[in-house]
């Protein structure tokens, strides 16, 4: 993504040209006449994105491009495989706990940037993004794209943003659907939590051989603990700074809880190598969590970064594995 960095305006020039090429050759057809009429029949309707903008978006999209990690998981979860996605954050790939289900979508971003030249390539018919990455900054040169929808600020409520890209993929009363099963779950699993119920819930990212504070607020972490009724370290409590708050290793303590969920921005195996490494820390062996064996090693990829119904799926589970045996 070099050619970003160093020409935005060649980029855009160039991306805007495929996609009036694109347009050219979709425009006209055998005899040359306007194709405009087989548009309006597809349909189109106009919704209202998260900052405000008035967007005009295809009532069936059919090439969508996620260049968010929240947009893709819920994409995916509402049956659409975007043709384009980000990278999962601190990974090459879509993020490891939705490479099964977004096998074909090729990586055209990172949570820093996107590559418009690849977007443009992909001929995209609706563009999703929230303000959990950069890219928000590159919305204007996205809707010379494709009508581009920002579903949600920064730090909001997992389950309104999951609704807002539901209604731009006009999949709303599927997503409701989700959220009504996720509840229910949510329920179940809190009557089962017996002794565990109120414990106090530390999460953590391990990275660079220390820990950093994650899932903190209305984030499909933070948001699953508190309906289990479950409270979290005081240090861990209220809203994020950022997307991960490091701890020295000298304050060690403060991410102690009765229950430690431990997990890197990889998949287990990688949580697994990490806590190894964790546990030579001096005071490590201290923490309450790891005497009572209560550490659990995570897939941080679905814990660690910002997420959707499918990451909040995978959180739940983990917990009522841990807590509600």
């Amino acid at each position: 993504m070099s050619s970003v960095r160093t020409s935005r305006r060649a980029v855009l020039t160039s991306a805007t040209a495929v996609v009036t090429g694109a347009l050219l050759l979709s425009g006209c057809g055998d005899d040359g006449t306007d194709a405009g009429a087989g548009d309006a029949a597809a349909g189109t309707r106009a919704i209202t994105d998260a900052t405000g903008r008035k967007v005009e978006v295809p009532a069936a999209p059919t090439k969508v491009v996620a260049l968010s990690e929240p947009t893709l998981d819920a994409a995916l979860a509402l049956g659409i495989e975007p043709v384009g996605a980000t990278a999962g954050r601190g990974q090459q790939g879509v993020s490891t706990y939705l490479a099964d289900k977004a096998a074909e979508a090729q990586v055209v971003a990172t949570v820093a940037e996107a590559d418009l030249e690849k977007v443009a390539a992909l001929r995209p018919d609706l563009i999703l993004l929230d303000e959990t990455t950069a890219v928000k900054s590159e919305v204007a040169k996205l809707q010379a794209i494709a009508p581009t929808v920002v579903t949600a600020a920064l730090n909001e409520d997992w389950k309104k943003a999951f609704t807002a890209t539901a209604e731009a993929l006009n999949k709303k009363a599927d997503a409701e659907r989700i959220l009504s099963g996720f509840d229910a779950d949510v329920a179940a699993a809190k009557a089962k939590l017996g002794t565990n119920a109120g414990a106090v819930v530390s999460v953590v990212r391990w990275q660079n051989g220390a820990p950093s504070v994650v899932g903190k607020g209305v984030g499909h972490v933070g948001s699953t603990l508190t309906s289990l009724g479950l409270t979290r370290p005081a240090d861990q409590q209220g809203a994020s700074a950022g997307h991960s708050e490091p701890v020295s290793l000298e304050k060690l303590s403060t991410v102690d809880g009765d229950w430690l969920f431990f997990g890197t921005l990889g998949d287990r195996a990688d949580g697994d190598k990490a806590y190894a490494e964790a546990k030579k820390v001096p005071n490590f062996g201290r923490l309450k969590a790891e005497q009572a064996g209560h550490v659990v090693v995570v897939q941080g990829s679905a814990w660690n970064s910002a997420g959707g119904p499918l990451a909040a799926g995978i959180v739940l589970a983990d917990l009522t594995e841990a807590l509600a045996s």
